[in-house]
């Protein structure tokens, strides 16, 4: 008991000792720094000059002019380094020695040269497009002649249309065309109003041109049995000329490609579904190039775009492998095209492999 009395009484000691001490520490760090006490990181002294003759305290053998104290060196160091400020051009305003003027970047002005419209370019994405559609009506008429008899070959096994009866849904194939052809309006007002429509314009075209080419090739290569047998063919010539050729190509031209306005009488056309490139292809022009507040009319566009392919496998106008593999297609080109637009290091030729050959 008594040990513990003692540890307590040193206890409030020690405390009685330390408030003491506090109004003397308040006043060391409050009175100003004279003598040896100065204020590191200043350039200057900062202790206020005393005139020894005034107070009578010259000392003797001193000279006229006055002597500056001694001070440590670490007083006179700077905050920041003179040397940083050589790097700094002062500017006009003139500025005091303790200032360091530090430029600021401003940000880059987009310049409006930088997204040149080239209408040229656009003009021959345009004929591109063109070309390539001539190409696809002229693969047409010559695969005509290759459709096997639908009277001795039927429909191929197919996993949509096996459960769908001919002429069930006689009115998919208008109602998907009437949607194609509401598509492709709000896809052009959306191109032509575009601040950068040149640009938009020969996007859309080339992407177009290629998938035209592509499809030239797929429904050349293999020709598919009729999968409606009740869809009117016009009847096969058994033989090929120039000018047979050409008058099929023209009559398809004067229908874009439709059946709704009767001009579309030659079959054989399915590997893959030009209906449903055009359908994706709007959904995306449009969803690409508006706003992100326009959810409505890209809730629109992708709507019709799944109701038009729909439209055609019910129909029976197209196989399902048809549609699959066109949707495939435009979504794969569309964004590989634009990824390749975006990105400037992959405008850039790089040589990777520049090693010998192994």
């Amino acid at each position: 008991m008594r040990a513990h009395h003692q540890r307590n009484s040193s206890l409030v000691t020690d405390l009685a000792a330390t408030i003491a001490a506090i109004p003397s520490a308040i006043r060391m760090v409050l009175e100003p720094k004279t003598g040896s006490q100065c204020d590191y990181g200043s350039f200057e002294d900062t202790r206020p000059l005393q005139d020894p003759i005034a107070n009578g305290t010259e000392p003797a053998g001193a000279t006229e002019t006055n002597a500056v104290p001694e001070v440590d060196d670490l007083s006179q160091e700077p905050l920041i380094p003179q040397e940083w400020a050589l790097k700094f051009p002062p500017s006009p305003r003139r500025l005091s020695p303790q200032h360091v003027k530090i430029d600021i970047p401003t940000p880059a002005i987009r310049d409006k040269s930088a997204f040149p419209p080239e209408k040229l370019k656009t003009l021959y994405a345009f004929l591109l497009m063109s070309c390539s559609m001539v190409a696809t009506t002229v693969t047409l008429a010559m695969v005509h002649e290759r459709v096997p008899d639908r009277n001795e070959v039927g429909p191929l096994p197919d996993v949509v249309l096996d459960h769908v009866k001919e002429n069930q849904f006689g009115w998919g194939l208008y109602s998907s065309e009437i949607l194609i052809m509401c598509s492709t309006t709000a896809t052009f007002l959306v191109v032509f109003f575009h601040k950068h429509r040149f640009i938009v314009g020969r996007r859309v075209f080339l992407i177009l041109c290629l998938l035209y080419l592509m499809r030239c090739v797929t429904m050349s290569v293999t020709v598919l049995p009729m999968a409606n047998k009740t869809y009117y063919c016009s009847p096969k010539a058994n033989s090929t000329s120039f000018l047979l050729i050409a008058g099929r190509a023209l009559h398809l031209l004067s229908g874009f490609g439709l059946s709704i306005n009767g001009q579309h009488v030659y079959c054989g056309d399915y590997l893959y579904s030009g209906h449903t490139v055009i359908l994706v292809l709007c959904y995306l022009v449009i969803q690409e190039y508006t706003p992100r507040r326009c959810r409505l009319l890209h809730w629109l566009a992708w709507s019709a775009a799944v109701a038009g392919m729909v439209f055609i496998l019910i129909s029976r106008a197209h196989y399902t492998v048809d549609v699959v593999v066109a949707y495939y297609v435009t979504t794969r080109l569309f964004w590989i095209y634009h990824t390749l637009a975006n990105n400037l290091e992959l405008k850039v030729l790089k040589i990777f492999n520049s090693g010998p050959d192994i």
